[in-house]
């Protein structure tokens, strides 16, 4: 199963090693200064919400500067854990995916209000599908791992959900970026189900 897992992990599992020799100096930095990984975890949740009212209001260029100022703060949270020592702190783990989804959550639904706003109802029905299909993602990880079963696999990670919808913010394409998060993230889910239907047949 490990081989299979290798062969078919995601983009930011594939990178993590990589842009982790750039993170632990910064991450070495920060905990000098007593900030802590749910510190940094909380802050990008809040930039999420800076750029779920951004995007609520019209204001993509703006959401977009936003969302990638969060990317680090999602990056540099598990740095600081790692360096920290506090990796197998339960809470933190729990709490970074949880705000993880909240994040998701303000984005799409800045997204929604603003579909509502201009009357184009298919910004509204593609936000939500596209968070249902975020937290299937989600939903599917942690309920493999609660059978034992390591699933990081998939086209549409996080990652890849990240660099989307910063783009799709920043060159104003709103309804072409939430048409490929919508149709991507469900295709992810489905991987994952696959992928752990195999795992868990007799053989």
């Amino acid at each position: 199963m490990s081989d299979s897992v290798s062969r078919s992990a995601s983009l930011s599992e594939k990178l993590r090693p990589a842009v982790a020799v750039f993170l632990q100096p910064i991450a070495r930095t920060l905990l000098k200064f007593h900030i802590t990984a749910n510190v940094l975890t909380f802050a990008g949740l809040l930039l999420a919400v800076g750029v779920g009212i951004a995007a609520a209001n019209g204001q993509m260029l703006l959401g977009g500067i936003l969302m990638l100022l969060s990317g680090p703060m999602d990056a540099l949270d598990g740095a600081v854990a790692r360096q920290s020592g506090s990796m197998t702190n339960k809470f933190g783990a729990f709490f970074d995916s949880t705000t993880d989804r909240y994040a998701e959550g303000f984005v799409l639904l800045g997204l929604s209000i603003y579909g509502l706003a201009i009357t184009d109802q298919r910004l509204v029905l593609l936000s939500f599908i596209a968070f249902w299909g975020s937290v299937l993602i989600s939903y599917t990880r942690a309920r493999a791992e609660g059978l034992g079963i390591e699933c990081k696999i998939g086209l549409f990670t996080r990652m890849e959900r990240f660099i989307l919808v910063s783009l799709m913010l920043l060159f104003n394409q709103v309804l072409i970026g939430l048409i490929i998060l919508a149709v991507l993230t469900h295709f992810t889910a489905l991987q994952r189900i696959v992928f752990v239907y195999r795992a868990t047949r007799p053989h």
